[in-house]
Formats: structure tokens, C-alpha cells, sequence
């Protein structure tokens, strides 16, 4: 089996990477590393059956030539964090949706057996409905959200028209090891690990009481793999991890002071992924509990001892656009 991750060598990507080379596969990996870090596949970067390429995915003539013999593509290269699309849409709809139509169009000319695209739950916005259901509407509330949903809605058209085998796998609020360092509220693990590790209080968004549907990397890649492996196309699957939890108890369970700061524009109270469809079709559960996974992180805190370290003044500058453009 020849498989192609996009986006490899950043946070799920990584992680993904390291299993399917544990699966046996051959693998080719692409990142531009604008946020990857090549650290991120050090478990894995030296074996013979992998080969990175640094290169922009949405330079479709360049990228092309990659993807000859490969069986599976996992889409995940794409650029996040809610301020910067509100400061630069161009340039995440350069990549997050001009990106996915060049890996579309690599992945369709080459006879890809399988494509997955990882979708965010963004997309829902703020739902009426908990747990919230593949059928809710999508209400993007900032630039990245859309381009991600614009992206799912492009992999869906390719499978209906070309008939390119496709799986959108809409996750919600991923956590783990190697998450993100930066961003001052998507990579909300990674803004409070460098807090812990610099003795600092974690900076609480709103009064703490917003709940998530935090959802541990290792079960998102066995939904990827099991969504490859699947007959399954042209399909939307909610992945998550069916509970959820509030920020004040990550806090807790982090231990350390606290400090308060806005509650933040188009964000909602809630996050909570209805994930029916997803055992029905494939079979697919979650295994690690939120308590489980911050276990997990703790014992590798030290991946962020050199990431930047938030204050409630340096993220009152970072987010001002935000609350700009989002708070009218």
C-alpha cells in the first residue's frame, strides 16, 4: 500500500504518519512547513519507506508527479487559527481551498483509490442543535471555517462528478502530543502547556464554563485509516469523541491559578459531536478518555517548552481584529 499524507509533518498529520508506516505502507509526505515541524516525524522521517517533499500543495504541476502509484490520499495540509484568516483570507483561501481542488485534481488524474479529507467542525458555527448532527447547517463564523467548508464541498462535488472515492471527516477540537504552539485559541493546549511550563496563569476565555468535545489524535488517525480501509465514499462523518468537557476542568486537571479574559465574538458555548453516523458506517469508537489524553500530554510537556508563552496583554493585541471584524 502507497499512501500520500498532505500536512505530514504537522500536528495529526505526524501522528498519522507514524501509524500507516507501523501498518506497512509506503509512504510520501508533504508539508510546506509553514506551520509543520520537521521534528514532528523524527519517529519516522528516517525509514527508507518514507519521503518528504517540501513543497506548496496548491501548486498543482509541482505536486503532481507525487502522487503516480499512490493508493490513498489523506488531505490535511491547511492553514488554522481563527485571527490570521481574519487578517489574510487570500491566503487561506489559496491554500485551504485552491490547495484542495490542486490535491484533488493530482488525486483524480493519478487514479488515487482513496481520498480523505479532514474537515473541521468549525464549519457548524454556532448549532442549534447538541450533539450536533452531519445534518446541522453550516454556519462559518471566520474566513478559516469557510475555506474548510468551501474545501469539503469541492471533495464532494470531485466525488460526485469524477467519481473520486472521497470521505470528509469533520473533527472536533483534536488534542495531543505534538499540538500546535501557537494560535491563542484554536491550540488551546498549547497556549496553556507553555503557561504551566513558565509558571504562569492559564489565560480562561469567558468565565471557564464553555464546554468542548475534546477529542484525543490517536482516535482521529484510527478514523482515518478506518475510513481508507472502508468501502465508504461521498460521505460527511462527524469525528469526535461524544462527551464534552469544560475548560475549567482542563484547568483542573492541569492544575494552576487562573486568569480571565473576553469572552470572544462568534464562539460557541459548545461543542458536542452526535458521532451515530460514524459507528454506524464504519464502526469506529472512541477509545481515549479527556482524562486519559491530558495524562498523555503531561508526560510530554516538554515538546513546549520553547513555544511562545501568552499573556492576557500580549493575546488582548493578537486578537484585536477579531473582536474588529467578528464583534459587530
Amino acid at each position: 500500500m502507497k499512501a500520500l499524507v498532505t500536512g505530514g509533518a504537522g500536528f495529526i498529520g505526524s501522528h498519522l504518519v507514524d501509524r500507516l508506516l507501523r501498518n506497512g505502507c509506503d509512504l510520501i509526505v508533504l508539508d510546506n512547513l509553514s506551520t509543520g515541524r520537521l521534528e514532528n516525524l523524527s519517529d519516522s522521517g528516517s525509514s527508507r519507506c518514507v519521503k518528504f517533499h517540501k513543497v506548496d500543495v496548491a501548486d498543482l504541476e509541482a505536486i503532481l508527479p507525487l502522487f503516480q502509484g499512490v493508493d490513498w490520499v489523506f488531505h490535511l495540509a491547511a492553514l488554522a487559527d481563527i485571527v490570521p484568516s481574519i487578517q489574510k483570507p487570500m491566503e487561506y483561501h489559496r491554500s485551504n481551498v485552491g490547495g484542495t481542488v490542486s490535491v484533488l485534481e493530482a488525486s483524480r488524474k493519478s487514479g488515487v483509490k482513496r481520498f480523505i479529507y479532514v474537515a473541521s467542525s468549525s464549519c457548524y458555527g454556532i448549532p442549534d442543535i447538541y450533539p450536533t448532527p452531519e445534518t446541522e447547517p453550516a454556519r462559518p463564523q471566520y474566513p478559516y471555517a469557510f475555506t474548510k467548508y468551501v474545501g469539503e464541498q469541492y471533495v464532494m462535488h470531485w466525488g460526485k462528478v469524477y467519481k473520486l472515492p472521497v470521505v470528509s471527516l469533520r473533527l472536533f477540537n483534536v488534542f495531543g502530543p505534538r499540538s500546535r504552539t501557537s494560535g491563542t485559541y484554536g491550540a488551546v493546549f498549547g497556549v496553556f502547556l507553555a503557561q504551566k511550563l513558565n509558571n504562569l496563569p492559564y489565560t480562561v476565555v469567558g468565565d471557564g464554563a464553555q464546554t468542548r468535545d475534546f477529542t484525543f489524535v490517536a482516535d482521529v488517525v484510527n478514523a482515518c485509516i478506518i475510513a481508507a480501509s472502508s468501502d465508504l465514499c461521498n460521505e460527511v462523518l462527524n469525528v469526535g469523541s461524544g462527551q464534552t468537557h469544560s475548560i475549567n476542568k482542563l484547568v483542573e486537571l492541569l492544575e494552576g491559578d487562573v486568569v480571565y479574559i473576553p469572552k470572544r465574538p462568534g464562539e460557541p458555548d459548545r461543542t458536542h459531536a452526535d458521532i451515530a453516523k460514524v459507528r454506524s458506517l464504519l464502526g469506529w469508537e472512541p477509545e481515549v478518555s479527556f482524562e486519559e489524553g491530558v495524562n498523555i500530554l503531561l508526560e510530554n510537556i516538554d515538546y513546549w517548552r520553547e513555544a511562545p508563552v501568552w499573556t492576557p496583554e500580549t493575546i488582548s493585541v493578537a486578537t484585536m481584529d477579531w473582536f474588529n471584524y467578528l464583534g459587530r
